[in-house]
């Protein structure tokens, strides 16, 4: 797909639905707009058109396989001899697609009718997963199209496991995007989110002779049934090219940016069903395409190349997730991605306000609210300055006003060094007008901190600009300048925002009387994808014990299971639900590695992007403990240790060294681990390749125990501790993001901690310079086994890259820093060894790890992303539910 270069009591039938399903729709007759939202209106020859529209989709089983059979023969030109099981997927999602589109359209004009205000999420990341399996179970369809593809001989889970996961993502904050997206819509808040459409995604990850090989994800090969391409939403957007003072057709002195290059930003709908609600909210997705298609003349001349030049430029901006950076040209493709789907995101909005009838500047805050999520659409705050000022022809405070009234941004992360900066060279051969913007915007702000504070050290560190060999553009800085609320996304994090990431934006805030201009906002998931889909027997368990499915939009109610937690029909229903998880993950790690574990064994994973601080050496190292320690044992005493499969799973930067290096160190261990005819039955360490949404939805649920064991004070908050404990997986880990409050809400007893405290670790550092970082024993003996090349036989290149690393953490006396021990590995383990002792003898006593794990899994209301986004629409966006009545009078006459 492309696009031309242009410029009641009495009602029966309602036993075991939800008061919200969808499928009370059936034959309910639609609402129809008024006044420019229907066009036709008053034309007496399209009544006939409106009346065969009037009434939505059928969702009987019998209609659902007509409408099935239609898409398959006249939308996918197949016949009922011949026909694949990925062709039934396809088609099975248009079905399903059709009756989105009637939810989508008229939540849009509902919308549109009550004159909300709506909220708008960026973010260059969404790992939203699956669409089938959520959206049936959201639109309460699930027996509807349980029994009318089981008519046909078909298992709706085959077609399932059909779909490939969208690539439009790589972690948590991926992750986390899409579970607000679910919540957005669960909740009816009018909230869009806005993103790439990335062709290849990141990468897919393959893994030879134990090291990660990065090859292309092209995701949407096949097509995704689910998607709407809107060539009719397109919007151009410049880069490079120059700014000249001009006069506008008032005859008034204007500044205009003109020339470089232009392009066109394609949007593609993505409708995201709420749960329990009759709205269906929108993930737009951009596009990019040349704005001409094609050179004649080039082609003419033979110049084939040149000739399609533009559309392979075009492309390359929504091609990849995180060109890599390493280059001076992945850096550009980085920023020309972040600027396009920024100018795009912000033209689309800012154009919906102003269909508004009578639509007044002034009220754009009242109407919308932008969330940027992390650093990489942060330059909106200077594209909406443009576009107010230069396209608009706003006054710059006016603009200024407005800019700061709308926009919002989140923080992810708690290291300097991680937010983006880019050099001004650069983006002044970009965005030349961007740069002018943020120089005034700086200019302002210089002139106000020097009125407060005088010409001193605060002026060089909240200065948008930083100075030095290369002057770059601190593009945090300028989100938290631009922004009306700057949030951190766990308790500790936000404090750490304030007492290091941005103190002295943090002190101003406070001497200029807004110290609630940097808020708190603790990250969730969706208890839809994470329990009700990826685990159904524990959703019937907790189905079946509340009364209700209501704690699925009310995760309080599942305190209500905690008067069973010492109840043995529970603990035995608990353990089938865990028997079976194991039982499908063994199978599934079967297929896809080769490798059978034991059924019997306690699971243990680790499933992040792989990074330093995540700390997933310190796994490997603890894996390499527990295998010296059983080959030291008699079979006799083997067999009264308990089982462990160590699981680990994430992708590595593509330019990231030392992550991929701990990823071959994961293979190579394991190998060796895997293979040994003393230990194999008692302890595995395996890595699973290519980890995404689907590869999580089968790992959490087998889960004993999950780690989260970073550095104290280096996770922003993590979420994927939230998936694992409520599926009553407990946690291995550190006093640090989200771990701090997921033990306060389960109970101390619920987490097994370790390691030092965020406050300690400068102390450590210091101690660790005058020579004091003691080495334990047990990490030594480890240490040894790598050098000695136990793990690495006939590989001296690997021998080398591990040996190296053990070398630099035992640079004592740099420990704290990049020269030793950066993230206190050698300082945390020998709590962690006791920390996972705690976990034997824990797991061995089965009634008390069945009361925890349900304790746990019972006190995790606070981590649902309902939460997180009903504090998002109160304290930062002013955003109200807005939920669709099911008629046309706003009257639901259920």
């Amino acid at each position: 797909m492309t696009t031309p270069a242009v410029w009641s009591p009495a009602s029966s039938g309602i036993e075991m639905k939800r008061k919200s399903s969808f499928s009370l729709l059936d034959m309910q007759q639609r609402p129809k707009p008024a006044g420019d939202e229907h066009p036709a209106s008053g034309k007496k020859s399209l009544d006939k058109l409106w009346k065969l529209m009037e009434t939505y989709q059928p969702n009987d089983p019998e209609s659902i396989q007509k409408a099935f059979a239609r898409h398959l023969e006249y939308s996918l030109a197949c016949t009922r001899f011949n026909f694949t099981l990925q062709d039934a997927y396809r088609a099975a999602g248009l079905v399903l697609r059709d009756r989105l589109i009637e939810s989508f359209n008229d939540t849009n004009a509902w919308y549109r009718k009550q004159d909300v205000k709506r909220g708008y999420y960026l973010s260059a990341e969404y790992l939203i997963g699956r669409h089938m399996q959520n959206a049936i179970a959201n639109l309460d369809l699930e027996k509807s199209f349980k029994d009318a593809f089981m008519g046909l001989g078909i298992e709706l889970e085959e077609l399932f496991s059909q779909e490939v996961d969208p690539a439009l993502g790589n972690g948590g904050l991926g992750r986390l995007a899409a579970c607000f997206l679910d919540s957005m819509a669960t909740s009816s808040l009018p909230c869009w989110g806005y993103g790439i459409r990335y062709s290849y995604g990141m990468f897919k990850q393959h893994i030879e002779n134990g090291r990660q090989v990065e090859k292309p994800d092209f995701w949407i090969g096949d097509g995704c049934p689910f998607e709407i391409p809107r060539p009719d939403i397109t919007y151009p957007v410049r880069l490079y090219g120059e700014v000249v003072e001009t006069q506008n057709d008032k005859g008034e002195w204007c500044i205009k940016w003109t020339g470089g290059d232009l392009m066109q930003a394609m949007a593609y709908d993505n409708p995201i069903p709420g749960f329990d609600t009759y709205n269906t909210n929108n993930l737009r997705l951009w596009r990019a395409l040349p704005a001409k298609e094609f050179d004649l003349d080039q082609y003419s001349a033979a110049n084939f190349t040149e000739a399609v030049e533009a559309r392979r430029k075009a492309e390359d901006l929504s091609a990849v997730l995180y060109p890599n950076d390493a280059t001076y040209e992945g850096r550009e493709l980085r920023l020309r991605q972040q600027y396009f789907f920024a100018s795009a995101s912000l033209q689309d909005l800012l154009r919906e306000f102003i269909k508004r009838p009578n639509y007044k500047w002034s009220e754009l805050p009242e109407k919308v609210a932008v969330q940027m999520n992390d650093t990489h659409p942060t330059i909106s705050v200077a594209e909406m300055m443009r576009l107010l000022v230069d396209v608009q022809h706003l006054g710059w405070e006016e603009a200024w006003d407005l800019t700061t009234k709308c926009l919002n941004y989140t923080n992810h992360t708690v290291m300097p060094e991680a937010l983006e900066k880019w050099e001004v060279e650069m983006m002044e051969r970009m965005l030349p007008r961007h740069v002018q913007i943020i120089g005034e915007i700086n200019r302002r702000w210089i002139d106000v901190l020097k009125a407060k504070y005088g010409d001193g050290p605060i002026i060089q560190a909240l200065s948008l600009f930083e100075e030095g060999e290369t002057k770059k553009i601190r593009m945090g800085n300028l989100a938290i300048m631009g922004s009306n609320k700057i949030n951190g996304v766990a308790a500790i994090h936000t404090e750490i925002i304030k007492k290091e990431t941005f103190p002295e934006f943090y002190k101003f805030c406070c001497d200029s009387g807004q110290p609630d201009k940097i808020v708190n906002m603790t990250n969730g998931v969706t208890p839809r994808r994470w329990i009700h889909c990826a685990n159904p027997a524990l959703s019937s368990i907790f189905t079946k014990y509340l009364g209700s499915q209501k704690w699925l939009t009310d995760m309080t109610l599942l305190k209500g299971m905690l008067k069973f937690k010492d109840d043995p029909k529970l603990h035995e229903e608990w353990m089938a639900m865990k028997k079976g998880a194991k039982a499908k993950l063994a199978a599934w790690i079967k297929e896809l590695l080769g490798v059978q574990i034991e059924e019997d064994a306690l699971v243990d994973i680790q499933i992040k992007r792989i990074h330093e601080y995540k700390r997933q050496l310190m796994c490997c190292l603890f894996a390499i403990h527990r295998y010296l320690e059983l080959k030291k044992m008699s079979p006799g005493d083997r067999a009264k240790v308990q089982k462990r499969v160590i699981m680990v799973a994430g992708k590595a930067a593509s330019a990231y060294v030392n992550a991929k290096i701990i990823i071959k160190m994961i293979n190579a261990v394991g190998k060796v681990i895997n293979n040994d005819p003393e230990t194999s039955k008692h302890l595995k360490l395996l890595f699973v390749p290519n980890y995404c949404v689907s590869a999580a939805q089968m790992l959490i649920p087998a889960s004993d125990i999950s780690e989260h064991i970073s550095t104290a004070g280096t996770e922003a908050s993590g979420t994927s501790n939230m998936k694992f404990v409520m599926n009553g997986g407990l946690i291995v880990g550190t006093m640090d993001g989200a771990n701090i409050e997921i033990r306060e809400e389960c109970g101390e007893d619920t987490m097994f901690i370790f390691g030092c405290l965020e406050h300690e670790v400068a102390g450590i550092a210091a101690k660790a310079k005058q020579g004091h970082y003691p080495i334990d024993p047990r990490l030594q003996e480890v240490f040894q086994a790598i050098r000695s090349g136990q793990f690495t036989r006939g590989e001296p290149d690997a021998q080398e890259e591990f040996t190296s690393i053990v070398d630099k953490l035992c640079n004592t006396t740099g420990a704290g820093t990049w020269d030793g021990d950066r993230y206190l590995v050698i300082n945390d383990f020998p709590s962690y060894l006791d920390a996972q002792a705690r976990v034997d003898k824990t797991f061995a006593d089965k009634t008390t790890w069945n009361k925890l794990s349900i304790q746990a899994a019972s006190s995790m209301a606070k981590f649902s992303t309902d939460r997180t986004m009903k504090e998002y629409a109160d304290v930062i966006w002013g955003v109200k539910p807005a939920p669709r009545p099911m008629n046309e009078d706003g009257v639901d006459k259920k």
